[in-house]
């Protein structure tokens, strides 16, 4: 099996070392990850100029841009002779649960690999520092193994998602839905030495909107691994119906 791994923060984080480690018994390892940290740089693809590739090891490379490019680049440039089986991103340090999904750079390097073509999982550690990655390491490994031989569905990924606690106070892991959950959009305002003002875009504090049992939110929050399949398809098939009556001839 040819494994395809990249992350958002960056070549040398500890969670993509351990899943490196984790993944090794598989076959070939190809690790193309940004040479520095890219997290919430969601889906973006690098246009505005060109990007720069260095091999730091065999079968490791760094890429000046976001996880997108590192995907769009090895499986179009660097692997095109050895086409990944798998993609699989991360592991995050920190969470990607519910609407953090749309912002994550971890989640859209498997965005990018099932665009592709290519099955592609993310994995996220669901914590803060200090991280030990071992149970989201050694989880990725043996869902990598439920998978043999099987197809994940059409146009979907696996966004997983792991507590952080030790393996043994794990309680399982469960196929989720995502949950639903907004911050609080603080923008904190402050004066450069110059007088100019600039500004941080905070987190602020969450408002659950949606943390069932069944979705990743309330997954984590029991103590379980949350498997969400995120489908690429963003139509809302059930909104037609509602919206059938709307007037759309503007001529």
């Amino acid at each position: 099996m040819r494994l395809l791994l990249c992350n958002d923060d960056g070549i040398y984080a500890e969670g993509l070392r351990a899943l490196e480690e984790s993944l090794a018994r598989f076959g070939d390892l190809f690790v193309v990850a940004p040479d520095r940290e890219q997290s919430a740089t969601s889906h973006a693809v690098t246009l505005s100029r060109p990007l720069r590739v260095e091999q730091v090891a065999p079968r490791r490379w760094t890429v000046d841009g976001t996880p997108t490019d590192c995907v769009l680049l090895a499986v179009n440039g660097l692997l095109r002779e050895t086409r990944p089986d798998y993609v699989v991103s991360g592991i995050n340090h920190g969470q990607n649960l519910a609407d953090d999904v749309t912002y994550s750079g971890t989640v859209s390097a498997a965005m990018e690999g099932t665009l592709l073509g290519i099955p592609s999982i993310a994995v996220s550690l669901a914590g803060r520092e200090p991280f030990d990655f071992s149970a989201a390491a050694e989880f990725a490994a043996s869902l990598l193994d439920a998978l043999a031989g099987r197809r994940l569905p059409r146009n979907t990924l696996l966004n997983v998602n792991v507590p952080p606690l030790p393996r043994e106070l794990i309680k399982g892991a469960r196929i989720t839905r995502q949950g639903q959950r907004r911050y609080g959009d603080t923008i904190v305002e402050k004066l450069d030495p110059r007088g100019r003002k600039y500004y941080w875009i905070g987190g602020g504090e969450m408002d659950l909107v949606d943390c069932g049992e069944e979705t990743d939110v309330g997954a984590i929050r029991s103590g379980m691994i949350s498997v969400t399949p995120l489908h690429l398809d963003l139509t809302n098939y059930t909104s037609f119906d509602e919206l059938a009556g709307l007037r759309l001839d503007w001529r």
